[in-house]
Order: C-alpha cells, then structure tokens, then sequence
C-alpha cells in the first residue's frame, strides 16, 4: 500500500495572512494594470516568476521590431515597464536579440523569454539569434547561463570580447 507524506506547514497565522493579503493585493493591481497597459499595448500574458509575484506581459509589435514587457503586479501601472527584450525581425525567419533591460535576479527575464518564443512561433519565425558584446562581459557567466538554461547554443570568445546566442525552434 502506497503511503503518502504531507507536509507539515511551518509557517504562523499571521505569516500565512501575511502572503494571502499580498495575494490580494496583486490580483486587485492586476485588474487595474491590464485596463490601462491594454490601452497601450498587446497583453500576452499573465504570468509568475520563479519568486511568486505575477507579471503582465505585454508587447509592442510594428512588423519590423519586436518589443516584449512585463510588470510587476505588486505595483500600480504608470506608462513604464519593469523589464522588457527588444528584438528585430530579419527576414521571416529570424528575430535577433537586440536588449535585455531591467532588474536583475527578479525572475523576469525567463518569464520574457518564455513568451519571447511564443510570439516568434506566433508568427512562424524559428530562430532567435543575439550578440554578446564587449560591455556585457562583466557579467558574461551570468549571460552564459540565463541563455543556456533557455536552450540557446552560446558562443564566447574570451579574448576577443564577443559571442552569439542561437535558439531553433525544433
């Protein structure tokens, strides 16, 4: 007979009221948020990053760029984003990595990836490609890693400064 374990939840009554009143909160600020960012952008999502806190994810597309953003639910929307990627269509079969902006260790930049691809299948686009260049390299490991965990091919060249990302939609 298979026996099952439950885990017992260490935390208080006020730890737990604590999380549910955040909870709350976010959902009421979500509701609010999708109004004012759906007057100016495409929302394409509604996700969570690996921390818990929910994000609208949003995006600006004119055919040749590609502009993916997301905000923080745990805040009022006031026109600005909490990190976005910028991207440009090459052709119709490539969109190149222009920039990643925003806070780090948050989180957000797996969540834009996530839906990065999702709006390159959309639009039948099956690679995604991007530069590493000299001004990253203070923080090329923690590039290395983001894109790979993302299963990008990642090319450094340490002596010259510079590598590539590919990412092929199989």
């Amino acid at each position: 007979m298979a026996q099952i374990a439950f885990l017992e939840d260490t935390r208080s009554k006020d730890e737990i009221k604590n999380e549910l009143d955040t909870l709350e909160i976010q959902l009421f600020r979500m509701q609010d948020n999708i109004k004012r960012i759906a007057g100016n952008a495409q929302v394409i999502g509604i996700d969570q990053t690996c921390h818990n806190e929910w994000v609208i994810v949003y995006a600006h597309k004119n055919g040749h760029t590609c502009q993916i953003m997301l905000h923080n639910c745990s805040r009022p929307y006031r026109g600005d984003w909490h990190s976005a990627i910028q991207a440009e269509y090459k052709g119709h079969q490539k969109l190149h990595i222009a920039d990643i902006k925003g806070e780090e260790n948050k989180g957000y930049g797996s969540v834009l990836m996530k839906h990065l691809k999702d709006e390159a299948r959309k639009d039948n686009v099956p690679c995604i490609t991007g530069h590493i260049v000299k001004r990253d390299f203070d923080h090329v490991e923690r590039l290395k890693h983001f894109y790979s965990k993302h299963y990008f091919d990642v090319k450094i060249d340490h002596e010259t400064q510079c590598g590539a990302i590919s990412w092929n939609d199989v």
